[in-house]
């Protein structure tokens, strides 16, 4: 009697996550990985990528580079075709008031974050991906609140919004069945969001402490990432999420 062959275990949907050395793209990077997928990370940094590949083990392939690079976007996409993009990479701002800021500490997000999102977001359309396929922008509740000692920052994150609403008009115009869907995350007194809660607290004349009394419950990275894998795998998810340490809240 012939034996009957086992079932082929099937391929892990591949991810890439930009920004993934630390912060909200490290805590993605781990908890897609933990799911299964096999996890391309983005950093200019590769200690920083080769201690998650440590942590992580061979589900996540270090990948040292520059996220606004739009050749290294185009590559990527058209070769992996990954099934999520997690578009997280971003610049930290200078910690000032308007007038205490360069033209060139202002834009530094424009050069950053919202430049990396408009290149993989690009890329993504034009490859295209497959159709169910997910690109996740990750902006910042700054885009709606503001961000007044952070120059350029939140005009810079309302952008990433822009290109993600942009560009889930093109997919549904074209027929690409690519979902895009925008994450804003409030404040965090984690990585770069420290710095700001110190100024923040300074200038409404609060210690760190009775600051942070105010921000409760607080969001941590692991909450962002449990936000990214649950609107990835909601087919029905709203376009756009104000991300707090309550969970998700849509927009619109």
């Amino acid at each position: 009697m012939t034996a009957t062959p086992a079932p082929a275990t099937p391929a892990p949907a591949t991810a890439v996550v930009t920004g993934a050395g630390r912060g909200f793209g490290r805590a993605v990077a781990a908890a897609l990985v933990a799911e299964g997928h096999r996890v391309l990370g983005i950093a200019r940094t590769r200690a920083d990528l080769e201690a998650v590949r440590d942590e992580l083990g061979a589900g996540f392939v270090p990948v040292v580079g520059d996220a606004t690079d739009e050749a290294l976007a185009e590559r990527l996409v058209r070769e992996e075709r990954p099934a999520l993009l997690v578009l997280n990479a971003g610049a930290r701002p200078l910690l000032a008031a308007l007038h205490e800021q360069s033209w060139e500490s202002f834009a530094v997000n424009w050069n950053t974050d919202t430049r990396q999102a408009f290149a993989w977001t690009r890329a993504a359309l034009r490859a295209p991906l497959v159709p169910g396929s997910v690109v996740v922008e990750m902006s910042s509740g700054a885009a709606l609140k503001g961000s007044p000692l952070s120059g350029g920052y939140a005009g810079a994150n309302a952008a990433i919004r822009t290109i993600g609403d942009y560009a889930a008009q093109e997919s549904a115009r074209a027929g690409l069945g690519i979902r895009f869907v925008t994450l804003l995350p409030q404040l965090t007194p984690t990585g770069v969001g420290a710095e700001a809660v110190d100024g923040y607290a300074a200038r409404a004349g609060l210690d760190r402490e009775a600051y942070l009394a105010g921000m409760q419950p607080l969001l941590t990275p692991e909450l962002v990432a449990k936000a990214v894998l649950q609107v990835a795998a909601d087919p029905d998810s709203a376009a756009e999420y104000v991300v707090t340490g309550a969970g998700l809240k849509p927009l619109g």
